[in-house]
């Protein structure tokens, strides 16, 4: 049967005993509908809860919330068990009690994730087996680091890492700490062709996205994407650390602080790009609109937030989806051209030779060896 998790936005007064109680009402019931209660998360601070439960639909999940205790869940998602696991640590009650017996949760189901990216500075080019090598080893590194400050690897791509914390303030002085074990290898290793990113958002697992913590990752990859900096801080990542550490951060160390305007201005920026890239008529002028900019305004927030002008950012956007175009080896040049919004194929060669050393079909050749 499918999983699924739910969400309830309850009342502030609300005690963790009170939630646990519920809980128990659900499982006294739950055969009547053909559901398993599995566990749930409470979180007093943001006055939230999140149940997990096998169930057929999600009509049998509502139908027996409203049978045992009538607090119908605010939304409820399906959810693969393994993913719930990874993100939280568990899909099960940290103790088996029974129907009968009251065991109180008093754990939020939210989360800070940072994501690791590491990659080569020249992104077309093949990655040396010297670079590779290190490129591993530095792996674990971050792996050592975060797993000493209670992370959990919740997904790893390659050389991109999304780890999953319940301390802010830990997973902020894990991202300092593997900046500082990376500059350290290339002090050591000058040769090697490497650059790392670091980003750092937060966020529940249920919101009005249709998959788990959906906002807070969406969010860090394009965090890691397109602002500028080494490390990254969502504005709910700072105000969080702001109020675990008052004295702010360690000395000496800096980070790129999003503010809630700047995730604002991200959030639109991207959700246009992402519709309109491969639309060649589409302009930097289109973003004056959707996002409610001027021109000069628009253009100044680009080059604080990214270090790009919009013609610069707009060119490189296509560029990087052009080249992950490239890697699936189902188009030739001109069909990646054309599909990733550019006018003609040999002004889409040069612009990928000034961005990465090489031709598109130079590249194409190399990948097929």
């Amino acid at each position: 049967m499918p999983i699924y998790m739910d969400r309830h936005d309850i009342l502030d007064n609300v005690t963790a005993a009170q939630v646990a109680e519920l809980h128990q009402q659900d499982l006294r019931i739950e055969h009547q509908f053909g559901c398993r209660g599995m566990t749930y998360w409470f979180d007093p601070q943001r006055s939230t809860a999140f149940c997990l439960i096998e169930a057929p639909d999600v009509a049998a999940v509502t139908a027996m919330h409203n049978h045992a205790h009538g607090q119908v869940p605010n939304r409820i998602i399906e959810v693969s068990p393994t993913l719930v696991e990874a993100f939280l640590g568990r899909i099960e009650d940290p103790q088996k009690t029974g129907a009968d017996a009251l065991y109180v949760i008093d754990e939020p189901a939210f989360r800070v994730f940072m994501l690791t990216a590491l990659k080569p500075s020249s992104t077309a080019q093949r990655i040396s087996e010297h670079t590779r090598r290190h490129l591993d080893q530095f792996n674990q590194t971050v792996h050592t680091i975060f797993l000493s400050s209670g992370g959990k690897l919740v997904r790893q791509n390659d050389h991109r890492l999304i780890i999953s914390f319940t301390s802010v303030a830990n997973a902020v002085h894990s991202a300092f700490e593997i900046q500082s074990q990376f500059e350290k290898n290339k002090t050591r290793r000058p040769g090697d062709d490497a650059a790392l990113k670091i980003g750092l958002s937060a966020g529940e697992p249920v919101t009005d996205k249709p998959a788990l913590f959906e906002d807070a990752i969406r969010l860090v990859e394009r965090m890691c994407r397109i602002v500028k900096g080494e490390i990254i801080l969502s504005s709910e990542v700072k105000e969080l650390y702001d109020s675990e550490k008052p004295s702010g951060l360690p000395n000496g160390k800096k980070a790129h602080c999003l503010t809630p305007m700047d995730q604002q201005f991200l959030t639109s920026l991207m959700d246009f790009t992402e519709s309109a890239w491969k639309n060649a008529d589409f302009k930097v002028d289109d973003f004056e609109k959707p996002i409610g900019y001027s021109k000069s305004r628009f253009y100044r927030k680009m080059i604080s937030l990214t270090g790009k002008s919009p013609n610069s950012f707009l060119k490189e956007y296509r560029l990087n989806e052009a080249l992950s175009l490239l890697n699936k080896h189902t188009r030739n040049v001109s069909e990646v051209a054309f599909e990733a919004g550019f006018n003609s194929p040999s002004y889409f060669a040069k612009c990928f030779q000034q961005q990465y050393g090489r031709l598109p079909s130079d590249y194409l050749a190399e990948l097929a060896h």
